[in-house]
């Protein structure tokens, strides 16, 4: 396997690297950072990518936002979220953001890898375009979308247009106020009315169910 690594640790990212040599794969890139993460994999096109979750500069979901965007860009590319935590907020996010849904990504807990063998296989998993998710991931993602109805599994967009349909916008005025097009906001009303679950139905107005989850949370 050819693989990019995105780790801001320099003795964890050395480390990754070793034992992926170690095993008889070529790691064309280790970086520090998302963007360098972001450029490394479209120059190298790797069959996966090792993506940390916090990353600079703000050390808070830079890794796991790269990740999605790598899933959309390139879906031919696995990719493996493997961090110290659970980012719920953007799980859902990072499993559908490929066109094959859920094929060819992985989230894995470093605490919870009990050797070598095991966090290859998983990589391998991934890069042919298989799943390896950590148990108390999904846990959480299942559990959070209980607690809340389903709001925490909605990205950052989708919580813009959620709160812009609570306060009365039509998808044209939402466009004019996010400055994207209609048809983007329509797919995030879409996105939203699926996240939380609501089904097309003659007799229930989603748009006000959703709002109704939203002023509710």
């Amino acid at each position: 396997m050819r693989i990019v690594i995105a780790e801001d640790s320099a003795v964890m990212r050395a480390g990754l690297a070793e034992i992926l040599a170690d095993s008889g794969h070529e790691v064309v890139a280790a970086v520090g950072n998302a963007d360098d993460l972001l450029a490394a994999v479209a120059g190298h096109q790797p069959d996966a990518a090792v993506v940390d979750v916090r990353m600079p500069p703000g050390h808070t979901d830079e890794g796991v936002r790269a990740a999605i965007a790598i899933r959309r860009t390139h879906p031919g590319i696995g990719v493996l979220v493997f961090s110290q935590y659970i980012e719920t907020r953007y799980t859902a996010d990072l499993l559908s953001a490929s066109p094959g849904g859920a094929a060819g990504v992985g989230y894995l807990l470093k605490d919870r890898v009990a050797d070598v063998d095991e966090f290859i296989e998983a990589l391998s998993r991934v890069a042919a375009g298989g799943t390896a998710l950590d148990p108390q991931v999904v846990t959480q993602l299942m559990s959070a979308s209980r607690r809340d109805g389903g709001l925490s599994t909605l990205t950052t967009r989708e919580r813009d247009v959620l709160a812009l349909m609570a306060e009365g916008r039509s998808n044209t005025a939402i466009a004019q106020i996010l400055v994207v097009s209609d048809r983007s906001v329509e797919k995030h009303v879409g996105n939203i009315f699926s996240k939380l679950g609501l089904a097309p139905s003659d007799a229930d107005h989603r748009r006000v169910l959703a709002v109704l989850r939203y002023l509710e949370s």
